[in-house]
């Protein structure tokens, strides 16, 4: 999937306008690419429209709109793009409660790195983690995490010819799986292997 460049961004001002009928269209194309894996534990399946969205929405709030800035901002929300042999989310672990949220955070430690997804007929892939950042401490771990999943040639074509996608983790502490993923979602994240 190409990388998203400076010409592609609108104006602050083009971006006002058109904002209200984006943020609707995202919303569903969000909830599209979401999965919850478990109670607790959320990913948002990133692509290049919802990094586009992601970066307009900082140059927005931030009234960014020098070259160099644009291009920091670029750079850092680029990488959640999918590149044609991957996936990428955003990991969300969501306890409402403080008090238990922090307990669960200090029980989770390790949680991003035990995240996996499988294509039927083959061994699970492993999330690599936080490629920008370490999010994890002695004491706990990050309620947010970017995952990215590497497939193999061979995993991306069964899949294509209709394979079951399954996704989970198996997180001493938090233990869930869902298989086969949904059929809509399937179909979101097939057209992330282009």
């Amino acid at each position: 999937m190409q990388k998203l460049a400076a010409a592609q961004l609108m104006s602050l001002e083009q971006y006002a306008r058109e904002r209200p009928e984006l943020r609707a269209g995202m919303i569903g194309h969000r909830r599209a690419r979401q999965l919850h894996i478990g109670a607790h534990c959320s990913w948002s399946f990133e692509d290049r429209r919802t990094v586009q969205y992601q970066v307009q929405e900082m140059l927005r709030i931030e009234r960014i709109f020098e070259p160099d800035a644009i291009a920091a901002e670029l750079e850092t929300y680029n990488p959640l793009i999918p590149d044609g042999s991957n996936l990428k989310a955003t990991l969300m672990i969501e306890y409402s409660e403080p008090p238990e949220r922090a307990r669960r955070l200090g029980e989770l430690r390790g949680f991003e790195r035990r995240c996996w997804m499988r294509v039927a007929g083959f061994d699970p892939v492993y999330a690599v983690a936080d490629e920008d950042l370490a999010r994890e401490n002695d004491t706990k771990t990050s309620a947010v995490h970017f995952l990215r999943f590497e497939f193999s040639a061979s995993m991306i074509s069964a899949a294509r010819a209709g394979a079951a996608l399954a996704a989970g983790t198996d997180h001493p502490e938090y233990h869930h799986c869902v298989d086969p993923l949904p059929e809509g979602l399937r179909g979101e994240l097939l057209a992330d292997f282009a």
